[in-house]
């Protein structure tokens, strides 16, 4: 559906996209995640046309974007960060004038609107003035204009920023609506949103592509060794005698637990073995009953701060700021 091969944006001196390849396949929803100045907007913005790359290729459906604009943008809607709307239009109005830019026909525009404006529950202000709406209404009316002419892509740059809970609760579930009908890809620098909603993630560092699968994939490709903490009654030194016989542990340390009379045990394996049963079967063994026991993985919070240098991105941002002032 859409390849992007060896993408590269330069600012000045400055590098905002370095070198980005990646494909997105058809009814999926995939989520660029990344910090601030991560270059996720300039991608998006280098997708939809709407700014051209130094170098690389952009092929939407089979169109490359740089020399078969019109063909490749007719299979993208797009809200930007900052929706396009004309404030002084009702919903109605300003959604026909969409349609009409889109080319919809005028036999079927009228019905193509209304079907869009009920998809998108805005039923109830349709007749009203654009800049008179809530953030979350204003939201839907951008993202109904994105829809226009149901294009394949759906392309959302960070589309609940602003939102208050509820209306983000609302917006993720219209974007898993569209995925029934429409390959769909947003950005974010919020794990939580991205994780909720998407199917692939792809995580963005300083312009480079630094991890991509999904939620799955990406906890199991850092998940180097599984880790086990337990609290145990007992004392570490009978602990200790159980532990040293198990060739599946790498290591173990001990710490005092809250309960009297026991022990905190915290375990990694090697190669990532499970040994939760035979450590309990061991341990019960030799009088040390189990009083709790859990086994840690990486959130995708650890993954997302171990593959992302937040306080380098926000030194890249102020420069990329810079230099986009110097290029005015």
């Amino acid at each position: 559906m859409i390849q992007v091969e060896n993408l590269v944006k330069k600012y000045g001196n400055h590098t905002a996209v370095d070198d980005l390849s990646f494909t997105v396949e058809k009814g999926q929803i995939y989520g660029f995640l990344g910090p601030n100045g991560a270059g996720k907007s300039t991608t998006m913005n280098i997708m939809t046309g709407y700014i051209a790359a130094s170098s690389g290729t952009v092929t939407i459906n089979g169109y490359d974007i740089l020399k078969e604009p019109v063909k490749a943008k007719q299979c993208i809607g797009y809200l930007p960060e900052l929706p396009p709307l004309y404030t002084d239009m009702t919903v109605w109005e300003y959604l026909m004038f969409v349609a009409e830019l889109k080319k919809i026909p005028r036999d079927v525009r009228a019905g193509h609107v209304e079907a869009i404006i009920g998809k998108m529950q805005l039923d109830d202000v349709e007749e009203r003035l654009i800049k008179n709406l809530s953030k979350g209404y204003k939201q839907r009316v951008g993202l109904a204009q994105a829809l226009i002419g149901y294009p394949e892509v759906i392309i959302l740059d960070e589309p609940m920023v602003g939102l208050d809970p509820k209306q983000i609760i609302e917006m993720r579930d219209l974007i898993k609506s569209l995925s029934e009908e429409h390959t769909v890809i947003l950005s974010s620098h919020i794990l939580s949103e991205i994780s909720a909603v998407c199917d692939h993630i792809m995580i963005i560092s300083k312009g480079k592509l630094v991890a991509s699968g999904s939620p799955e994939d990406l906890q199991n490709m850092m998940q180097v060794k599984i880790e086990l903490e337990m609290t145990v009654l007992g004392d570490t030194a009978q602990a200790e005698e159980v532990l040293k016989q198990m060739e599946q542990i790498e290591s173990y340390t001990f710490e005092d637990a809250e309960e009297e009379n026991s022990i905190k045990i915290r375990i990694a394996t090697k190669d990532n073995i499970d040994i939760r049963k035979e450590l309990s079967v061991a341990l019960s063994g030799a009088g040390l009953p189990i009083l709790s026991m859990n086994r840690l993985e990486k959130s995708l919070e650890d993954i997302f701060l171990e593959l992302t240098d937040v306080q380098g991105e926000d030194e890249d941002d102020e420069k990329e700021d810079a230099d986009n002032d110097s290029n005015l």
